[in-house]
Parts: C-alpha cells; sequence; structure tokens
C-alpha cells in the first residue's frame, strides 16, 4: 500500500524546477497561439507538446519519440509538409517580375553572417545548422540540423518556429528603423501580366533541376516543394492538390508541432546553450531582413523606376506572413499603397532561396567534415 500511495504522490513531491520552468514555457506558447493568434497551428502543438514531455515520468515521452523517429529523425515530415506548401504557393507574381528573385536572395545575408559567428561558440555543424533560423523556414531549419545531427535540434527548431510565428512582431520595427517614410510612400503598379500555363507548370521543373545541379545537397526540399507547386498548376490533379494544401498540409504541422516537443525535455532545453542559439537565431532573421532591405535601396540609386525598399524584408521564408505585414505598412503609410502582389512575389522567391541556402550550407559544411 506504501508502494501504492508513493507511486501515486511521489511525483509531486518530487517535483524539480526545471520541469516547471517548461510547462511555463508551453503555456506561454498556448497564450501566444491562442490569445495572440501567432501561427496558433504550430504554437498551440509545440506548447502543448512541451508540458507533456516535461511531466515527471511522462508516458507520453516513448509515444513523441516514436513520431520523432519516425518524422523528424528521417526528415519525412518536412518533406511531406513542403508538398503542401508548394501547392499553396502561387509563382505568378514572381514569374511576372523575376528580377523579384534578387531579394529572395539578398534576403538570405543574415544566414551566412550568423554562420559565421556562430562559429565562435560552437562546431561548425550546430553551426550552419542556428544560421538557417534566419530563413525563419521550420522545415528547412530541421532538414538541415537534422542531416548534420546538430546537438540543438530542439532549441533550433523552437527558435525557427518562434520566429516565424513573431514575424508581424519583429520586422516592422527594423524595416522601419532602415527606411524612410517617403521611401515607405513609394508606390508600385501591378501590371498584372498573364503568365501561361505552360511557363506556370515548366517553372517548378526547370527550378528543380537547376538547384539539382548547383546545390544537390538541397534536391530533397526544393523537389518536394516544387513537386507541390506541380500538383497546383497542372490543372488535372485539383482534388490531390486541395488535399496537400489543407487536409496534408494541417495534418503534418500538428504532427511537427508535437513531435518537436520531444526535444523540448527540460534537462536538455534549459542551458545557456540555448538562451545563444535564440539569441543567434534572432540576430539572423533581424540581418535577413536588413539584408533585403539594403538591397532594394541600393537598386533604387541606379533605378529609375523606384521600387518600395519594403518589400525587400519579405525575402525571408516566411510565407505568407512577411508579405501581409509589409502590405499592412504599406496601407499605414498610404492607404492607396498596393504592395501585396510585389510583397508575395518577393515572399515566394524567399521560399525557394532559403532552401538553396540551406542546400549550400550542407554542401560546404560536408565537405569540411
Amino acid at each position: 500500500m506504501q508502494q501504492f500511495i508513493y507511486d501515486i504522490f511521489g511525483n509531486v513531491t518530487n517535483i524539480e524546477w526545471k520541469p516547471v520552468v517548461m510547462w511555463l514555457i508551453g503555456g506561454l506558447l498556448i497564450y501566444l497561439a491562442i490569445k495572440k493568434n501567432m501561427e496558433p497551428t504550430l504554437l498551440l502543438p509545440m506548447g502543448f507538446g512541451a508540458i507533456l514531455v516535461n511531466l515527471p515520468k511522462s508516458g507520453a515521452i516513448e509515444t513523441i519519440e516514436t513520431l520523432f523517429n519516425a518524422g523528424i529523425a528521417n526528415e519525412l515530415f518536412p518533406l511531406l509538409l513542403f508538398i503542401g506548401i508548394g501547392a499553396m504557393i502561387d509563382f505568378e507574381p514572381l514569374l511576372t517580375n523575376p528580377k523579384l528573385m534578387i531579394f529572395g536572395a539578398a534576403a538570405q545575408f543574415g544566414i551566412f553572417l550568423t554562420f559565421g559567428l556562430a562559429c565562435l561558440f560552437f562546431d561548425v555543424k550546430d553551426a550552419a545548422s542556428i544560421g538557417i533560423i534566419g530563413a525563419a523556414d521550420g522545415p528547412t531549419s530541421i532538414f538541415v540540423a537534422n542531416t548534420l545531427e546538430s546537438n540543438y535540434i530542439g532549441a533550433i527548431m523552437v527558435a525557427a518556429y518562434s520566429y516565424m510565428a513573431l514575424v508581424p512582431v519583429v520586422q516592422p520595427p527594423i524595416i522601419k528603423m532602415m527606411t524612410t517614410k517617403k521611401e515607405r510612400m513609394i508606390r508600385m503598379n501591378y501590371t498584372g501580366t498573364k503568365v501561361s500555363k505552360t511557363t506556370k507548370i515548366l517553372f517548378p521543373i526547370v527550378v528543380t533541376v537547376i538547384t539539382g545541379l548547383f546545390a544537390p545537397d538541397s534536391v530533397a526540399l526544393i523537389g518536394f516543394l516544387m513537386f507541390g507547386n506541380l500538383i497546383r498548376e497542372c490543372g488535372v490533379l485539383n482534388s490531390l492538390s486541395e488535399t496537400a494544401q489543407n487536409a496534408l498540409a494541417n495534418l503534418i504541422t500538428i504532427l511537427l508541432g508535437l513531435t518537436v516537443a520531444f526535444k523540448m525535455q527540460a534537462e536538455d532545453f534549459l542551458s545557456p546553450d540555448t538562451l545563444l542559439i535564440l539569441g543567434l537565431g534572432l540576430f539572423a532573421f533581424i540581418f535577413d531582413t536588413i539584408g533585403g532591405v539594403l538591397i532594394a535601396k541600393l537598386m533604387n540609386l541606379f533605378s529609375k523606376k523606384k521600387i518600395n525598399p519594403m518589400i525587400g524584408a519579405c525575402g525571408i521564408s516566411a510565407f505568407p506572413m512577411s508579405a501581409r505585414v509589409v502590405h499592412k505598412m504599406g496601407l499605414a503609410e498610404d492607404n492607396q499603397n498596393f504592395l501585396l502582389m510585389h510583397s508575395i512575389g518577393v515572399n515566394v522567391s524567399g521560399q525557394i532561396a532559403s532552401v538553396i541556402a540551406g542546400g549550400l550550407l550542407l554542401k560546404l559544411v560536408l565537405q569540411v567534415l
């Protein structure tokens, strides 16, 4: 009887402070998801999962570990999620104005800057994984960290998805700091040139082939992303496209959020290194935003047709949150300034560029190792 009573109440009397902190972190993520509507499909499962795995002698750990091994350790969940993301993306604004790809490339500046900075504190494989946080692209961060067998995959996952959710909080002050009111009021007319169906079908195929030739380590991610887009654009798989955009993407997001929590166990997660990773991830995110804005300002020095430099900030991979943020900022300065289509074009280019950046980092680090 004494053993029975101890088994029931022993967990309560032996609670340590670290699990309690993780409960609070989990509660904060749930609060942000519900009260602030910050990416609830991501943060709510992550927050609840953090509480699950930090209950004393939690019976959920083995189950979540099984999901982790089945879906994240082999990169299955990120790849399946990219099919859904690809099916959601309309590349027409980018194809109408291909030079927007410049901003997608420029907005990866923070990744490589942070990689160099993180090398001062971490091994090369961990530094590369931390740098990718700046793209605000959860699946790519998971893929890179897993491939490189980073020791901090839990902190990297949480940072990547948290900064995706915090785009509406983090980006506006940075953009305002880097631009003048006059620049933010620049109007950009959208011509809306029609892109042929053939072009839309060929685009994902051509991007996959070119990426495979120059950054082969990113083929898995870019290939699944472009396959999802091909399903959307081919015109004969509408039911599959709708399934990928809705049922598949939502199901994988729920499982991914819960499964990430396996790496949020208090004894591993609560450390000075975790705080440093969160700080470096924020640094990367900020300088990715700055890189895109600065390139737009530079182009304006040589262009007669001015570009609103705010759209450069959409070159991060947080689609479509970043595009919506810039569009709202444009309307706040001038209620007739509609930047959405330009912002979407830059945002989808950032989705492609972040995957390629991840592949390039993988190639670089794997050669070094």
